[in-house]
């Protein structure tokens, strides 16, 4: 079973860097960034800047980057289930 929930991208859009943001609300904006940047060094999302005030950029996954989406939603489900078991164990006291 796929869960696309973990993914702030998916192959099928485009995503603002807010939106970004408030699926990630821990990150705070500098991190963000970098690592949105080092993705896109590394041809796993592209960006696209608009020409308007104020500025807007978005970002999407790459043909490579979408190679990777059920390698990522792999990796989630296995945590997911992983933290499930981790939670069914008992506390020793």
């Amino acid at each position: 079973m796929e869960d696309t929930n973990h993914l702030a991208f998916t192959s099928r859009n485009t995503i603002k860097t807010q939106s970004v943001r408030k699926k990630l609300p821990d990150i705070n904006q500098r991190m963000l960034i970098r690592q949105l940047r080092e993705l896109e060094e590394d041809h796993i999302v592209s960006r696209t800047v608009y020409p308007v005030v104020p500025p807007k950029v978005e970002y999407s996954l790459t043909e490579i980057g979408k190679d990777l989406e059920p390698v990522v939603n792999g990796i989630c489900n296995w945590g997911d289930e992983y933290l499930s078991f981790l939670q069914s164990i008992p506390k020793e006291q």
